[in-house]
């Protein structure tokens, strides 16, 4: 009926929506779907536009005044079960209200956390990368020290010369910068591979115009915030009435070589941070990756046809669902097919409360429970070992006696011992207990892989002759990407006009459904690697520099009687001291770090000491590495030629 502005998303960050139906088709559009039917669900976003001059606090207090009303006169009455103090918290509900510029999705919610992480360890690397910088020109400027101080005694003025310095930091600024754009575009690609292909779509990985035009402004002001220093060194007052006064070497002032020191000792404590954060994100996925699913994923190949969408009435779908289970089945090298309402591992949960025989439930009583409905030989085809009772076969169709088989969280939770079979329980607010428990099955992963396993039961679906969408499971005898292939042309042959969904291997579903987890350690473990190797760098290049300034200083050493293990020892423990202040201090900092990402990991605690000792470990290795060359060449010097050095 109508074209939308371009540009309009919709109202929900993520989505993109090609189109926008009338509310009233949701059941049309979402097959399976019953919100219309009760009352007591509550799932509608409502968006209003403030009159001019109605403050948000004034609407709030309009809408509340109606919608009290509602709630206490028409609402209550519809509840049941609930306690009297539940009653009084349902009673005294408000409807919040919020501004509607960023819509109504949970997405900031949820990326909030893992995004101020990545911009944090975005920041440490900047920040090590311009300590680094900052300590090549000072070592650059102490080279040029006489190439300044003619310039000032010819009649340059300071001012002149600062901005000649500056002019070369920026200028090698917007080197790095231009540089940078095509690794950011490298960064992005990762990020794309790393999520699940429907999320790729919902966000732009693509270099934007506002995003390269604050990188740029940041490296403009660090080039100019890390070079002013060096500049000022460089051109100080006393550097020519220095060179009067015949001084061989400028080796710089003391406020330089602490300002050296500072920088390297903060490069170790930022790379301690990184270098924590990073094992922290990579047990926690290793933890994840050893997470017992309860079934067995390798080899089997997953996917999904809403044949009610594209206007297959349900009688019709039911059919459809057979004989491909049937042609899926006569493929070569396929040892098992079934099928299922909810996909595993897919992010997807449906539940309902149940009345189990047997357990009381009174008011407030949780007794919600996960379900799925399922085809013949499911639990065998996946893998889910049957501790009692009987699978679902084929005879378990639409007219039969009403079935179900639970899991270890169910018996559990409505206190079921494992001669469950036989028992009873029904599902809704009614009073029949009409479905009979024929199995038991062993607990297995149902919606999130890191989400403890719910209680959940599975009946047949073709008990079920309403349902318009399923996800098929092929277990394929030996390589997968033969029946992947295969698919496509079987769901064709039966109907050329149904598309094929998500069709991917269950192991390719499962990282899918960890891919923040995979996302975030992929990135943090790059970023410490990087600024792990820069802290690296920026300490063999001030020893490396200090040798150099002090060969004189080492040649008369050895001269006296000094041994090279001893000269080498001198530099190593300005080594040591720079990692343990700068040890220490990150491993504060990592402390900090970790708390804030406890939400995010799995199985550990934000102050785990092994990951604490292994970055201490790995840090104090990488630092022994970049200070043993400059160690070794000095202890390398000859002591005649040391004398002669100008």
């Amino acid at each position: 009926m109508g074209v939308a502005q371009r540009g309009f998303e919709g109202t929900t960050l993520g989505s993109r929506p090609a189109g926008f139906p009338p509310l009233s088709m949701r059941a049309e559009m979402s097959p399976g779907f019953s919100g219309f039917d009760n009352r007591r669900e509550y799932w509608i976003y409502l968006f209003g536009r403030l009159r001019p001059g109605t403050s948000l606090e004034g609407a709030a207090t309009t809408i509340n005044a109606v919608y009290r009303g509602i709630l206490n006169e028409v609402e209550a009455s519809l509840q049941q079960g609930m306690s009297e103090q539940t009653m009084a918290q349902f009673r005294s509900k408000e409807i919040v209200l919020e501004r509607g510029g960023r819509g109504q999705s949970s997405v900031h919610s949820e990326v909030r956390t893992p995004l101020i992480l990545l911009f944090a360890v975005t920041g440490v690397v900047l920040l090590i990368a311009c300590a680094n910088i900052a300590n090549l020109l000072l070592a650059r400027g102490a080279t040029r020290s006489r190439e300044m101080a003619v310039r000032l005694s010819l009649g340059a003025s300071r001012r002149r010369v600062l901005a000649q310095l500056l002019t070369e930091s920026l200028v090698l600024a917007l080197l790095g910068a231009v540089a940078s754009l095509l690794v950011a575009q490298w960064t992005l690609s990762l990020i794309g591979s790393l999520l699940p292909p429907e999320a790729v779509g919902r966000f732009d990985l693509t270099l934007q115009p506002r995003v390269v035009a604050f990188s740029a402004l940041l490296a403009t002001g660090t080039a100019f915030l890390f070079g002013i220093f060096p500049a000022l060194h460089s051109t100080r007052p006393e550097l020519i009435s220095t060179i009067r006064a015949g001084v061989a070497q400028i080796t710089g002032s003391r406020t330089a070589e602490r300002f050296r020191s500072t920088l390297v000792t903060t490069q170790m404590a930022l790379s301690m941070v990184l270098l924590v954060s990073a094992g922290l994100f990579l047990r926690s996925l290793s933890n994840i990756s050893r997470i017992d699913l309860g079934l067995a994923a390798d080899d089997l190949v997953v996917f999904e046809i809403a044949p009610e969408l594209n206007g297959y009435e349900p009688g019709r779908s039911q059919i459809l669902f057979r004989q491909l289970e049937e042609e899926l089945a006569a493929l070569p090298g396929v040892t098992g097919v079934t099928a299922a309402m909810v996909p595993v591992l897919a992010g997807n949960s449906w539940g309902t409360d149940v009345r189990v025989e047997g357990f009381e439930a009174g008011p407030d009583v949780d007794i919600n429970s996960r379900y799925n409905e399922v085809g013949a030989g499911y639990f065998s085809a996946l893998g889910i070992p049957l501790l009692s009772g009987r699978e679902f076969t084929p005879a378990d169709a639409e007219g039969t006696a009403s079935v179900a088989v639970v899991n270890e969280a169910f018996l559990r939770k409505f206190g079921l011992g494992r001669d469950a079979v036989g028992q009873r329980f029904g599902t809704g607010r009614g009073e029949d207990l009409d479905i009979e428990i024929v199995g038991v099955v062993q607990n297995a992963s149902y919606s999130d892989v890191k989400e403890e396993v719910p209680p959940l039961f599975f009946t047949p679906y073709l008990q079920n002759g309403r349902l318009g969408v399923m996800s098929f499971y092929v277990r394929a005898g030996g390589d997968p990407q033969s029946i992947l292939r295969a698919i496509p042309g079987v769901v064709a042959r039966l109907d050329p006009n149904l598309p094929v969904a998500n069709l991917k291997t269950l192991p390719q579903q499962i990282r899918e459904n960890v891919f923040l987890d995979r996302m975030i350690s992929t990135l943090s473990t790059a970023f410490a690697f990087v600024a792990t190797l820069l802290a690296a760098v920026g300490l063999y290049g001030v020893l490396a520099y200090t040798v150099a300034q002090r060969t004189r200083e080492i040649g008369v050493r050895m001269a006296l009687g000094a041994d090279p293990r001893r000269v080498r020892g001198m530099v190593l423990r300005k080594v040591a001291v720079f990692l343990a202040v700068g040890g220490a201090l990150g491993l504060l900092a990592a402390l900090g770090i970790g708390r804030l990402a406890e939400s995010l990991l799995f199985g550990l605690e934000g102050d785990d000491p092994a990951v604490g000792a292994a970055a201490a470990l790995l840090l104090i290795l990488v630092a022994l590495a970049a200070g043993y060359l400059p160690a070794d060449r000095a202890s390398r010097i000859d002591p005649m030629q040391a004398l002669r050095h100008e």
